[in-house]
């Protein structure tokens, strides 16, 4: 059993009896851990306030570490990095439930990644501070692919069409998982930006839902047993 101080992200919860959760974190210290914290769904003054634990919020937590355990003990949480706009906006809501949804089910990782811990909260705080986040979720997800493995090869960019399964460009168009044309062309918008150059990229309702789809494809042929999200209908029909 060890005592660990770290930063952590929450990704979800599960009610556990009538008056606990159980909470689903990425912690930047140990990767993913899972905490029951007893007794936060009744209400009571001081202590750990069941607030804390909204989708992706950003804490700071000491809490035991065990190697024996699946599910650990939070000491003490505060929230790190408290957000102004993202639980008071129905479009930043829908958001961060649907990637905390594709969160949950694409890393699986225990062990640390500071590299992979820094985007999630550089890129949460890039959505919580900017207004224009309608293409924001759909950049995430592509620029997740790198630190999962299979982020787009850049290479050979000028050729018909891309291939999902492989994750490079190709002449070959008639193949089952490759996208041409106007697919092609939308996608290829997303390609090699960050959160900066979001604003300036322009999709209508049809080609962002198309997009998201091919990424969603794209995440499902390359992570064993990805489902799509819940929550897609929920961002569709808040975007539509």
């Amino acid at each position: 059993m060890a005592v660990v101080s770290t930063k952590a992200i929450v990704f979800n919860t599960i009610k556990y009896s009538d008056s606990s959760l159980i909470v689903k974190c990425y912690t930047l210290e140990d990767g993913l851990k899972s905490y029951l914290v007893r007794g936060v769904l009744k209400s009571k003054k001081g202590g750990i306030k069941v607030g804390y634990f909204q989708p992706l919020t950003q804490l700071n937590l000491v809490a035991n570490h065990s190697e024996k355990r699946s599910l650990h003990n939070i000491k003490e949480v505060h929230i790190a990095n408290p957000y102004k706009t993202i639980y008071q906006d129905i479009v930043k809501q829908s958001i961060v439930m649907f990637l905390a949804e594709v969160l949950t089910h694409a890393i699986k990782e225990e062990e640390p990644n500071k590299h992979l811990f820094s985007f999630l909260e550089t890129a949460f705080s890039w959505l919580d501070i900017h207004d224009k986040v309608s293409n924001f979720h759909l950049l995430f997800l592509l620029n997740l692919t790198q630190f999962l493995g299979f982020y787009p090869d850049l290479s050979e960019k000028e050729k018909l069409g891309f291939d999902l399964m492989e994750g490079n460009f190709t002449d070959d168009t008639s193949q089952k998982n490759i996208i041409y044309k106007n697919d092609f062309y939308q996608f290829k918008k997303l390609l090699g930006i960050n959160f900066d150059s979001i604003e300036n990229v322009s999709f209508s309702k049809q080609e962002r839902q198309q997009v998201l789809k091919i990424i969603v494809r794209y995440f499902e042929l390359h992570l064993d047993g990805f489902k799509t999200p819940k929550s897609l209908q929920i961002l569709e029909a808040v975007f539509s």
